[in-house]
């Protein structure tokens, strides 16, 4: 049996004895009474009794064990051409004198802080400080509209609120401060104070009595010391999307949460304390807050905190160059990123300038399916083990991947490898049995969860039951759709709404979306089920021309579906597509398929508040009007 292997079935058989193993490498304040609390499966309580500080095993663990020199946050901002370096001996510093000012500001244990930043360190630090003093940040993504983080505002009421003046885009400053003071107008619950983190590209005006900027709060504030909390009290709120239009928050334990973060950088990721580890994403994603600031810092790695894009700041090479000049091992970001710059530099020129590969040990792909094109295209220019793996936001880490610090599997384009040890994942059908392997149905995951799983939505246990946990009694559903292969490897193939019903014919549209990606002049694609009267649902594709690729759109469209009709037959009648310049997606690189779907069926659609760039759907309308669609009768 490999190491892999008995790691699984250790963890389902025995969680108690594994996670009480992977428990032993923090520091605990109180040890636990109990690991699991196994009477109620849909609401595991991890680590009973247990207390702890997840800033002390980020930060000051590190210090007194003689890390204390080592970098622990190195900045990287390409849209304000700086860098900066905090050793964990000086973060911890800036962590606790801005956690004494959250005391003095009336701060406490349970209080909510919701932070509102761009990728600066102060907002790692304000994270942290939160963490300290046993306060529940909610990181609400810089650039939400007034209306969205209002809603966000009004449902985790919180105390304070810290802001920067303005985030950085290419060619572009971005008012933050305008923003959060129309959102505080329209807020019914009124935050006692705005903590204002004044940047020298923009300052923002402040309101008397409400607003002070960050050096004002910080002067003269003594460092506070880690409060105790419970492993079960949360760590922080974050707001994810839902269909019901009002906000769903993920709530995240203290105890839970630390131990699958730390397990997960050795045996996951295979990234060693001193490394440094580069996630590329945001803090106001759960990337960001699970692979930029926690596991990072919990594990003794140098984090990397990136401020820019993979394109455009100032060209495809933005990654090579900060991974080449600060010595990443491991990369990980979303599928959409390495498209992007497949897109501009598709013979990898780039890399040949920078050679990443110095350093590089390995790249995780992660937030969207990753087409088997841009793997290989990755695997081939980069000469590095490529992992696609899958997880949520609801769970915090991974749920199936390659995991290399135990056991390296062949990589198998397409698919997102194992269940990750905690995990019992099953494929289901409609009535709740197994499927065979080979066989799509709906994935989900034989309760208990394990740590680091979302207990619950914030205020809403009865929402959190409804979404995740009625559908298939004793398991948790994903939403998402997929198969076993014959070797134990696990497909996602999208979400369940993503299956398309075509004359009787359920069909991923994933697999759709494969057999578009690897024609020779597609960057990017996505496929969408529309209406239709005659076979309920037909499937439209949209393309995305690689760089200096120019070509007729419907000899292009007539290669594309003969090619679906080559490789998924006939039945998929796909017979539909259209040349995009851009594909809707969201900031994090999700594609707003089902935005897309509502335009072409002329239904009433709302722009979402995350969307990377709202002309997109512009072009969609037009591009479906095209093809018939986007006309009401």
């Amino acid at each position: 049996m490999g190491r892999y292997q008995e790691a699984h079935r250790r963890s389902l058989e025995d969680p108690s004895g594994f996670w009480a193993e992977a428990a032993a490498a923090l520091r605990w304040r109180r040890p636990w009474d109990r690991v699991l609390d196994p009477s109620n499966p849909p609401r595991p309580r991890w680590f009973e009794g247990g207390e702890v500080n997840t800033c002390e095993n980020a930060l000051d663990i590190h210090v007194e064990q003689g890390r204390g020199d080592q970098p622990a946050l190195v900045w990287d901002s390409a849209v304000a051409k700086q860098t900066a370096r905090f050793t964990y001996r000086e973060l911890l510093q800036e962590v606790a004198r801005f956690a004494g000012a959250l005391q003095r500001l009336g701060a406490t244990k349970g209080d909510r802080v919701v932070i509102y930043m761009p990728m600066i360190p102060e907002a790692v630090i304000a994270m942290l400080a939160c963490a300290r003093i046993g306060a529940v940040h909610s990181v609400v993504f810089g650039g939400f509209a007034a209306h969205e983080l209002a809603a966000r505002i009004d449902h985790a009421t919180p105390r304070l609120v810290i802001c920067a003046s303005c985030g950085l885009e290419p060619g572009r400053t971005v008012p933050y401060k305008p923003m959060v003071d129309k959102a505080l107008a329209l807020s019914k619950h009124k935050p006692e104070r705005c903590v204002v983190l004044q940047r020298p590209q923009e300052r923002a005006e402040l309101t008397a009595g409400r607003d002070l900027t960050w050096e004002d709060a910080v002067a003269d504030a003594q460092p506070a010391a880690c409060v105790t909390v419970a492993a079960g009290d949360p760590l922080y709120i974050l707001y994810t999307s839902g269909t019901t239009g009002r906000p769903k928050g993920v709530v995240r334990d203290n105890g839970g949460h630390a131990v699958a973060l730390k397990w997960s950088m050795a045996n996951i990721y295979d990234a060693r304390p001193g490394e440094p580890y580069w996630a590329a994403s945001d803090i106001g994603w759960v990337v960001g807050h699970s692979y930029i600031v926690y596991a990072p810092l919990l594990n003794g790695n140098t984090t990397i905190l990136y401020e820019g894009k993979p394109v455009g700041t100032p060209d495809a090479g933005a990654f090579w160059r900060v991974i080449s000049q600060h010595g990443v091992k491991t990369l990980f970001t979303a599928p959409t990123a390495f498209r992007a710059i497949r897109r501009e530099d598709p013979e990898g020129n780039f890399i040949r300038q920078w050679q990443p590969m110095k350093s590089l040990r390995a790249l995780f792909l992660a937030g969207e399916r990753c087409d088997p094109e841009t793997l290989k295209w990755a695997q081939d220019t980069l000469q590095v083990p490529v992992v696609d793996h899958w997880w949520q936001t609801e769970t915090g880490w991974p749920i199936c991947a390659n995991p290399l610090g135990l056991e390296a599997f062949p990589v198998k384009p397409g698919s997102a490898t194992r269940p990750v040890p905690g995990y019992d994942v099953r494929v289901l059908d409609e009535s709740g049995q197994e499927v065979p392997r080979g066989q799509s149905g709906a994935i989900a995951i034989r309760l208990p969860l394990p740590p680091g799983c979302l207990p619950t939505l914030y205020q809403d246990d009865a929402g959190f039951e409804a979404a995740y946990l009625e559908r298939y009694p004793g398991h948790y559903l994903t939403g998402d759709g997929g198969f076993f292969d014959p070797d134990g490897y696990l497909s996602i193939m999208g979400r369940i709404d993503d299956v398309i019903n075509v004359a009787g014919h359920r069909l991923a549209t994933g697999a759709m979306e494969e057999v578009l990606a690897s024609h020779q002049d597609v960057a990017e694609c996505a496929v969408v089920g529309v209406d239709d009267a005659l076979k309920g649902e037909v499937p439209v594709g949209f393309v995305v021309l690689k760089s200096g690729v120019q070509r007729e759109e419907p000899q292009l469209v007539e290669e594309l579906v003969a090619l679906v009709r080559e490789r998924i037959g006939p039945v998929a009648f796909f017979k539909q597509a259209a040349v995009v310049s851009k594909l809707p997606k969201t900031r994090s690189g999700k594609i707003l398929r089902g935005t897309i779907r509502k335009i072409a069926d002329a239904q009433p659609y709302s722009v979402p508040p995350t969307i990377e760039d709202p002309a997109t759907l512009d072009e969609m309308g037009r591009a479906l009007a095209r093809l018939g669609y986007a006309r009401r009768p």
